[in-house]
């Protein structure tokens, strides 16, 4: 980092992309028609079943060697790949067992989830605070990994603190794995408004949908439409694609509970995310009666729109992924408060792709009427200011990190302060950015950018990790008491 106040200590340790970090994902042929009549799946399916019996040992033999130290139950993972295709097996064709492995094999594939970049973190401390020694915080780091085509990922590391604020990252695992998808229940409320954002005031949606539960399960929805007919609403396929595109955009991913955090990544699953789920911003939030869930903003991409989603998860080990409505929350850079305020929850989001916004709701899924904060009117940040990550709360008041971006497309960190009670109003903020790129930072895929999706605080020390041009992790120490005494040097 260049110079930057005195109360700021850049550490030395980085997080680089690493091109071994890899998933498996199904391998499907074009469903194309070949001259003979056979569609491409099938056509393959003959092709192993030909394969002389006593080939079949060494070759899966063969992939064993190759590919089992990449993944948890390698077995498991080909027996997957068989289970998927087994219903392009003629009549009477019955694979024996290692065949049916061999055939999974050859409809898998290795996809790099990571060879690109690694970057854009956020840090909460983790729901496991077990076998620390004095003064240690165990803290749950999320970043944004990019692999093949470009296509971004969440992935999880585990990072410990110590006392003296150094921060300790804990190697990853030599696995990594997208756990198991299922629909989730929907809440028709929501599911409604979120509809009508999308397309207007959908007659045929709302005509078939009116029947179903507060609550509803995905097979109750598809038997809704099904039955849409007796309703004299059919639905149109404009609007069952629609509403299968909002169905689809909701779901809830599990892992294996005795599997490490650092294995599990949260990949694109749904169609608002196809093309990525960038910048995650994760919070612990302590609700009005002391529980605590994990929530998290983040980007959805399809390739041509992004979208506000949220995850919510306990353990990270169960995630619901959602999709958030309302006008409060459109474009990127959402992020929760902590907690609520007076009763509501809160949120700062970025609408208009220039300023920070305060809003709140009575839902975490749906915000309305946003207030604008503050304007870019400062040399580093005058063509656009954004958060970086969730305020945290001090006794001065509402501690926001943000970033802006000024000459040459240059991203920098900067704080204000917003009143503890009335987050609408800005207190203080520093007329200088904290954090600018260097000669060490400023090269990347992406260059001349210092960004954060969240930090923590343990004693006096806030511990920021930002990503550095769209490429790598660095990590920054500040003195909090120090950070809070500079801005209360500059009140608005």
């Amino acid at each position: 980092m260049r110079p930057g106040p005195a109360f700021v200590e850049t550490s030395t340790l980085r997080l680089l992309p690493d091109r071994r970090r890899v998933i498996t994902k199904p391998f499907l042929p074009g469903e194309e028609t070949h001259s003979e009549g056979r569609a491409r799946v099938r056509s393959t399916m003959v092709r192993i079943l030909s394969l002389p019996e006593a080939d079949v040992g060494p070759l899966l033999e063969r992939l064993r060697t190759d590919f089992s130290s990449r993944h948890r139950d390698f077995e498991a993972v080909l027996r997957r790949g068989f289970e998927r295709v087994a219903g392009h097996l003629g009549e009477g064709e019955v694979p024996t067992a290692e065949r049916q492995l061999l055939i999974g094999a050859f409809f898998t594939h290795e996809f790099s989830i990571q060879a690109a970049a690694f970057f854009n973190p956020s840090m909460v401390p983790a729901p496991d605070q077990s076998g620390l020694k004095p003064g240690e915080l165990r803290v749950v780091m999320s970043g944004r990994s990019v692999g093949e085509g470009h296509l971004s990922s969440i992935e999880f590391r585990t990072v410990v603190v110590d006392a003296e604020g150094t921060v300790e990252m804990e190697p990853p695992g030599p696995w990594a794995s997208t756990g198991t998808r299922r629909a989730p229940t929907y809440e028709k409320r929501l599911f409604l408004a979120k509809l009508i954002e999308m397309a207007g005031d959908n007659t045929a949606g709302l005509a078939f949908l009116a029947p179903l539960p507060d609550s509803f399960t995905r097979e109750e929805l598809v038997a809704s439409i099904a039955g849409s007919e007796g309703l004299g609403h059919p639905a149109s396929d404009g609007a069952v694609r629609l509403i299968e595109w909002l169905a689809s955009s909701n779901y809830v991913v599990s892992f294996d509970p005795g599997s490490r955090i650092d294995e599990r990544v949260l990949f694109p699953a749904g169609p608002t995310e196809s093309r990525g789920m960038e910048d995650a911003r994760f919070v612990r939030f302590i609700d009005d009666d002391g529980s605590v869930t994990y929530y998290a903003t983040y980007t959805a991409f399809d390739g041509t729109r992004v979208l506000p989603q949220s995850i919510e998860t306990s353990d990270f080990a169960s995630f619901r992924v959602a999709t958030v409505s309302g006008s409060g929350v459109a474009n990127k850079g959402t992020a929760l408060f902590p907690r609520r305020i007076d009763g509501r929850y809160a949120m700062l989001s970025r609408l208009d792709s220039e300023n920070i916004y305060v809003t709140t709701s009575d839902d975490v899924r749906h915000w309305d009427a946003a207030h604008r904060l503050e304007m870019p009117i400062r040399p580093w940040s005058l063509i656009q200011r954004g958060n970086c990550g969730s305020p945290i709360e001090t006794e001065a008041g509402w501690l926001v990190l943000t970033h802006g971006v000024g000459p040459m497309r240059t991203y920098s960190i900067g704080a204000m302060l917003l009143d503890i009670a009335d987050p609408r109003r800005v207190i203080a903020h520093l007329p200088d950015p904290i954090l600018t790129p260097d000669a060490d930072t400023r090269d990347g895929y992406v260059p001349n950018v210092v960004y954060s999706c969240g930090s923590v605080v343990h004693g006096d020390h806030l511990i920021l990790p930002y990503g550095f041009s769209d490429f790598g992790i660095g990590f920054a120490r500040l003195s909090l008491s120090a950070l809070l005494e500079a801005l209360g040097e500059h009140p608005v």
